[in-house]
């Protein structure tokens, strides 16, 4: 989040991308556990207000992992708060523990029928293009978001 330097966000949109993305990863309750203690929720959403504000042009871009504890309200409103930020796209999959020893644990795997609803509840709310399902990355289908 560039640790709140508003040049460092400049900076990068003076190169005009097309896709400015910058990862939510959860949800405020989970906020510090998932992303640490220097690590923001309000911060986040502000960044990418920022974003938007700076190159309206660019399209913006944010991501969440699913299943480390989430309830659907609560995921229901950060797509909220991510659309109020000036959010356009959007990625939904599933956390997968990486480590046992460093990392949380998987909390729930979520069915790809869940992933599939959460898409169109996504889009629902105005989402332009959302990538959800369990194995979708924050990267996933880039180009064609962009394309579509």
């Amino acid at each position: 989040d560039f640790r709140g330097c508003p040049r460092a966000l400049e900076r990068v949109l003076q190169a005009a991308p097309e896709v400015f993305n910058h990862n939510t990863e959860t949800v405020p309750r989970l906020y510090r556990r998932v992303r640490g203690a220097c690590s923001d929720y309000r911060t986040t959403l502000q960044l990418l207000r920022e974003a938007k504000q700076i190159r309206p042009q660019t399209k913006i871009k944010s991501g969440l992992m699913l299943g480390l504890g989430e309830s659907r309200q609560e995921l229901l409103d950060v797509l909220a708060d991510l659309l109020d930020a000036g959010c356009d796209f959007l990625t939904l999959g599933q956390y997968l523990q990486p480590d046992v020893q460093r990392y949380l644990p998987v909390a729930r795997y979520l069915p790809p029928e869940e992933f599939a609803e959460l898409d169109r509840a996504a889009r629902a709310m105005g989402f332009e293009q959302v990538a959800s399902g369990p194995f979708v990355r924050s990267s996933y289908h880039a180009r064609q978001m962009v394309d579509h």
